[in-house]
């Protein structure tokens, strides 16, 4: 079994202005692409290479879960994002955002935080524990919620690739543009 990189669910200039087309081409294609033919040259004729993408990710380690991961991570985070994306969640999630966090700006300003501060590279998630509990982890590197056996929400890149063309050293900026462009029924 070979690992395969799905399509955007848009095309590359849908989240401008968020990020630009040469942002997303630099991301997609060249990053996202790489962590998904390096995977498929370390598993070949490997007992990994016959899972699926999610139990590679909770079960390796080393540089097969490093670019399993990053492959599984970024195709999470482009179907987080929509053109039309953006505003505020509703019905269950912001019940269970407002539960767990109170107001959802309190949520927006927590998340965004943990994104800003988180030190290097990694990425900021919302994650889920079996009881439904929703909680902010900042990951450094390709760490994952998978590897903590909990449920991914909701994340944003912060590695420097994610932004850099468009924001340069601005990760905040990055960030605040990031509410713009969230795909709340996705993440729902």
């Amino acid at each position: 079994m070979t690992f395969k990189q799905p399509d955007l669910p848009y095309d590359l200039k849908a989240l401008h202005p968020f990020v630009s087309e040469e942002q997303m081409d630099y991301h997609y294609n060249k990053h996202h692409a790489a962590y998904f033919k390096n995977l498929n040259r370390l598993v070949e004729g490997k007992p990994e290479s016959k899972l699926s993408l999610d139990e590679v990710v909770k079960n390796a380690s080393g540089g097969v879960f490093n670019n399993a991961a990053q492959a599984w991570n970024h195709t999470f985070f482009w179907d987080c994002m929509h053109p039309s994306g953006g505003g505020k969640p509703q019905g269950d999630l912001m019940s269970a955002i407002e539960r767990d966090f109170g107001k959802f700006e309190e949520f927006k300003e927590k998340f965004s935080n943990a994104a800003a501060t988180l030190f290097g590279s990694g990425w900021a998630w919302l994650a889920a524990d079996a009881k439904g509990k929703l909680e902010i982890m900042p990951l450094s590197n390709a760490d994952t919620p998978l590897k903590h056996g909990k449920t991914p929400i909701l994340t944003l890149d912060v590695w420097e690739h994610a932004y850099y063309i468009d924001y340069r050293n601005k990760r905040p900026d990055f960030i605040e543009q990031f509410w713009d462009v969230i795909h709340w029924n996705f993440v729902d």
